[in-house]
């Protein structure tokens, strides 16, 4: 190699070594990316944004004494969209971590380029199971529920109470595909039956051919594997179909406070649900709760909230490691308990999964409301052992390597 060569390369290892510099030393930056303007926007949107900023304030505004920036976009539900962000924050904007990424099909996405990029993701939005499972980054958490816990307990309590055969309108994306799958697994072990289902495209404002095709089939279930303003949609116009009066009942595997609220209790109560969380589970997520409240105008999502924990829990690390490499800083989040006003030793598995209780409620009928967002009552606390999937289950490349 000539000196000039020799000198050219010298200065590239250099260069390369003091922008990684560069970006150890540099100030933490937050990226939410969320869905700020359709069907998710109730249940993450501004409020993650919202909780996010909470994290960063509660936590002084600064980290290693230089100050925590947060920006936020809309990934409007598309893969590619949310994936380009990732990219561009990641390699141009000095994006540290990125926060949310609700709608499974986006989080995939972005999840591969966490493991390109070698850069955080805290996911506290999308539910597919197979983020921690044959998708699985070492880079990424899906902090808050997933389509197993999901299926298992909401979908367990409502075959062990009779509801033995089911048919499905599923959410035709990664996310619907995941909960129909996992939810049938537990049918299927519990002795049950699925007599069929129909894919609807995301974003449906007519139910209609589904709901009648749902009544055609005389399923005792007509499991809703979707969410937010399609979930809302489908029940709202299943009570103007007769479906509860004719016999047929409604499981909604994944449904938000915010959900309800829109729906009303008159028409949500007595449906069961499995949350993280709930504002008045205790004096601390009341207090956050009521902060939330007042900032944002409704009560927290329990996807709201996990954004919050997430961020902390990111910070806290960067903060005891004096640094935000992103393995040293995956490797402490995994070693601390995670402890908060939502989560109880909560645990950051090597497949990417927090561990945390989960807990069944039903909806209030309007008598045993005693005020605005009084609409849960506790069936039972689900044990994280009991509600999440083995860690030799999923299939996570990350478990065999461990």
């Amino acid at each position: 190699m000539s000196a000039k060569a020799f000198l050219a390369a010298a200065a590239a290892v250099l260069a390369v070594s003091g922008g990684a510099l560069a970006a150890e030393d540099g100030p933490v930056k937050i990226g939410v990316l969320t869905d700020m303007s359709s069907l998710y926007a109730d249940i993450t949107g501004p409020g993650s944004l919202a909780a996010v900023q909470m994290a960063v304030e509660d936590f002084g505004g600064t980290v290693l004494s230089k100050p925590i920036e947060v920006i936020s976009a809309d990934h409007q539900n598309k893969p590619d969209i949310g994936s380009t962000f990732a990219r561009k924050w990641y390699d141009d904007e000095g994006v540290d971590v990125i926060a949310d990424v609700p709608a499974s099909s986006v989080a995939l996405a972005v999840e591969d380029v966490t493991r390109e990029k070698h850069k955080i993701a805290l996911m506290a939005g999308p539910a597919s199971s197979d983020i921690t499972g044959k998708n699985c980054s070492p880079y990424t958490a899906q902090w808050v529920f997933d389509t197993y816990s999901l299926a298992h307990v909401t979908g367990g309590a409502v075959v062990a109470s009779g509801g033995d055969s089911w048919y499905f309108i599923t959410a035709d994306y990664a996310f619907g595909h995941a909960l129909q799958r996992d939810t049938t697994s537990v049918i299927e072990a519990a002795g049950g039956r699925v007599l069929g289902g129909v894919a609807a495209p995301l974003n449906t404002h007519d139910f209609s051919s589904y709901l009648l095709q749902a009544q055609a089939s005389k399923a005792k279930i007509i499991g809703l594997a979707n969410a937010g303003g399609d979930a809302i949609n489908a029940i709202k116009q299943g009570a103007e179909f007769g479906i509860g009066e004719s016999g047929q009942k409604f499981a909604a595997l994944l449904m938000f406070i915010t959900d309800i609220h829109s729906l009303g209790l008159k028409t949500a109560q007595g449906i069961q649900l499995t949350t993280a969380f709930y504002w008045d589970q205790n004096e601390a997520s009341r207090a956050w709760s009521k902060r939330f409240l007042a900032r944002v105008g409704h009560m927290p999502t329990m996807v709201q909230a996990g954004n919050y924990s997430a961020v902390t829990h990111y910070l806290k690390a960067v903060q005891a490691l004096g640094g935000k490499n992103p393995d040293r800083v995956m490797a402490k989040m995994r070693e601390t308990p995670i402890n908060d006003f939502m989560t109880r030793d909560g645990h950051l598995r090597v497949d990417g999964l927090v561990l945390r209780d989960m807990y069944l409620y039903e909806v209030k009928k309007p008598s045993e409301s005693k005020g605005p967002w009084d609409y849960f009552k506790l069936i039972r606390t689900v044990p994280a052992a009991q509600a999440y999937r083995p860690l030799d289950q999923g299939g996570c490349p990350l478990v065999a390597k461990n």
